[in-house]
């Protein structure tokens, strides 16, 4: 099992995520590459002889075993850059994380319409009031909300998601020993409650420490198609967070607000760079592309289900299964099991996974 060297890896605080995916790369194994020894890591162009000192040094003190269980027994599920179910739009981006750590339902979001929404810690209330009408506006739909569960906008944005029956992703500066800010324990509660998840690339004991802010912040816009900003200063993370997203080729909004407030500047300086201004959700449907499948639709689609279809969606009333099991459970021939699967997924009502399996939205 190579995980644990991943988490190994990862467990390691002195070094960062192009140090291993840089070893990765070059060793092609990620067990070859966490044992790696000196001689062997010299070979390694432009690799910093400090970090590899720092590597070798730290490494001694990690048993990748222990650290695996550690992150097992607090019920913290993961993907490594090397896991097929790794987000997609994510993995991308220059650095992305080499694990990712999660509590929650990440498979029940959809990760092909990710927004992030992000803004001032000291929000006004214009520019909570502006993200409650807009999110109002998508109620209901298939679009996943992500946002950095700080003070503010952050927390504004993952209630109104709640409130309004739309996953949430919360990215957090941490490892889920910790929680920041403390005020937001229920808050990651009704995340994971409501079928949304919390997501970190930092091993459970990081302590949420100044600099993993701007770091996470580029978690927040690459695993998002878009980032709509609320309200920012000229200096603030949600500026940093813009930055971003221009950075990974992502399309970036803006909500324009009250020109007497010092937290609209940062957002009139990114307007008159040629983000799209932002008044209504049909403005980021547009800039973004999107036909979104409203879940009211979707009830049509299930009150009006023929009898094949009906069977196949109570087969995968519990999990998700392959084409075969579907086939032997439901008895339906071949031809006409491919032609009810077809058209199930282009109401919305099941999605493939991995391979030929199928699941339930």
């Amino acid at each position: 099992m190579k995980d644990k060297y991943w988490i190994a890896f990862s467990a390691i605080e002195q070094i960062d995520s192009p140090f291993i995916q840089r070893l990765y790369n070059y060793f092609g194994d990620i067990e070859k590459a966490y044992n790696a020894e000196l001689s062997e890591l010299s070979q390694i162009d432009g690799l910093s002889v400090k970090k590899v000192e720092t590597f070798l040094k730290e490494r001694k003190k990690i048993a990748p075993d222990k650290v695996l269980e550690e992150v097992n027994k607090r019920n913290i599920k993961f993907y490594t850059l090397e896991n097929d179910k790794y987000p997609k739009l994510l993995k991308q981006i220059t650095n992305p994380p080499a694990v990712l750590y999660y509590k929650g339902d990440i498979e029940s979001c959809n990760l092909e319409r990710t927004l992030a929404v992000v803004g001032s810690r000291k929000a006004s209330y214009h520019a909570k009031d502006a993200v409650s009408t807009i999110f109002s506006e998508l109620k209901d739909t298939d679009i996943c909300i992500v946002s950095g569960l700080a003070a503010g906008i952050d927390t504004a944005a993952h209630n109104y998601a709640i409130e309004n029956n739309i996953k949430t992703i919360g990215v957090i500066a941490s490892g889920f020993d910790y929680i920041y800010p403390s005020s937001n324990k229920q808050l990651y509660q009704k995340i994971e409650k409501n079928g949304g998840c919390i997501i970190t690339e930092y091993y459970p004991t990081f302590q949420p420490l100044k600099f993993r802010f701007p770091q996470r912040n580029r978690i927040v816009s690459g695993i998002s198609y878009g980032t709509l900003v609320a309200e920012a200063s000229l200096k603030s993370g949600a500026l940093i967070t813009a930055n971003l997203t221009l950075e990974q080729g992502r399309e970036l909004m803006c909500i324009p607000g009250l020109i007497s407030n010092p937290n609209t500047e940062g957002i009139y300086k990114l307007l008159k760079n040629g983000a799209t201004l932002v008044t209504k959700a049909e403005d980021i449907l547009e800039a973004l592309g999107w036909e979104i499948k409203q879940s009211e639709q979707l009830k049509m689609d299930l009150s009006n289900l023929t009898e094949n279809e009906q069977k196949i969606l109570d087969t995968l009333e519990v999990e998700e299964k392959g084409f075969d099991e579907i086939s032997a459970i439901t008895k339906i021939n071949t031809e006409d099991l491919l032609i009810n699967l077809t058209t199930m997924e282009l109401k919305g009502i099941i999605k493939q996974v991995t391979g030929d399996r199928y699941k339930r939205v």
